[in-house]
């Protein structure tokens, strides 16, 4: 990869990471270390130690100025270490990152708030914290302000907002920052329906400044409204990469189980078809008929099927 002309870079990245508790000072170290004299030791899988496991294996991806990647997948997945290295919160055990310029990242918007400290205050501290200038505040505050829709209560303390309300003005913090690289990680939710609404389109205005952006996402559809590219991730590696809607719908249909080991789906699909007009409002009622096979695990007689149907953006 040719980290000089790009904004983000992963090359075969690795991180790996101990279960159980770590002892960092020698009062708890000492009494830990005697117990495990007594317990019995279990031998090395590869490079893995004791009580280690695998939080990101050979993950590989670049993200250029004006691209918008998707990294989805379910919980434990490895995208929340992901953000943390390219922050630099945490350092890879094997391979390269790069990262060019400064970064902004919506995340845990309202973490770096004081209680006893005004939104007002807040605003100062915040920005501060996030690397903005003071005379970079000075110029955004009232659009900040504005943003948020907290101008009645900006000189109350922060104690008396409620979540929604520090939510919405942590967003409105981060969201005016002007950073080399952006990440964003499940903000998009703060907030009611309209503030939602306008936190989608403000991030649609970040993208078009022509910066690289990744956005880690539960809501699909967002992720394949908003990003070009995607990965999908499974017990740390990537399961597919491609454009947005195809990982997507691979993650819709399961891919991301299948991975090292695992058996095959027993339930095959031959044909699904809609016995009913192709547009279907919400609330109506919808006819299919699937035909397909499926193979009974351990002998039994019968088996019981779950359907779910979910409508992916642009179909």
């Amino acid at each position: 990869m040719s980290g000089a002309q790009t904004g983000i870079a992963f090359d075969s990245v690795c991180k790996k990471f101990r279960r159980g508790e770590y002892h960092n000072l020698l009062r708890d170290w000492i009494p830990a270390r005697l117990g495990s004299l007594f317990r019995p030791r279990r031998g090395r899988a590869g490079d893995l130690g004791p009580d280690e496991f695998w939080a990101l294996r050979d993950v590989s991806f670049e993200v250029k100025p004006g691209e918008v990647l998707g990294i989805i997948g379910p919980n434990g997945a490895g995208k929340s270490t992901i953000l943390k290295l390219i922050t630099r919160i945490l350092e890879p055990y094997s391979g390269q990152i790069h990262v060019q310029g400064r970064i902004g990242a919506l995340i845990e918007l309202a973490a770096g708030f004081h209680g006893e400290l005004t939104g007002r205050e807040n605003i100062y501290l915040q920005g501060a914290i996030m690397g903005m200038k003071r005379a970079e505040i000075v110029r955004k505050f009232d659009e900040i302000v504005d943003f948020s829709g907290v101008a009645d209560f900006i000189d109350t303390p922060i104690k008396r907002y409620s979540s929604g309300m520090r939510a919405r003005l942590g967003f409105a913090i981060a969201a005016h920052l002007d950073p080399d690289v952006l990440l964003v990680d499940e903000v998009l939710s703060v907030g009611d329906f309209a503030f939602q609404k306008k936190a989608v389109e403000r991030l649609k205005t970040i993208v078009a400044s022509n910066i690289p952006v990744i956005v880690v996402s539960h809501r699909l559809e967002l992720v394949a409204q908003l990003c070009d590219r995607a990965i999908l991730l499974a017990g740390g590696r990537v399961v597919r990469s491609g454009s947005a809607t195809e990982c997507v719908a691979a993650y819709v249909d399961g891919e991301h189980l299948l991975l090292d080991g695992d058996s095959p789906s027993p339930i095959r699909v031959d044909t699904l078809s809609a016995l009913c007009p192709d547009r279907v409002l919400s609330g109506q009622d919808l006819r299919l008929r699937l035909c397909g096979s499926v193979e009974e695990l351990g002998g039994g007689e019968r088996t019981v099927i779950g359907i779910r149907i979910t409508a992916l953006p642009g179909e």
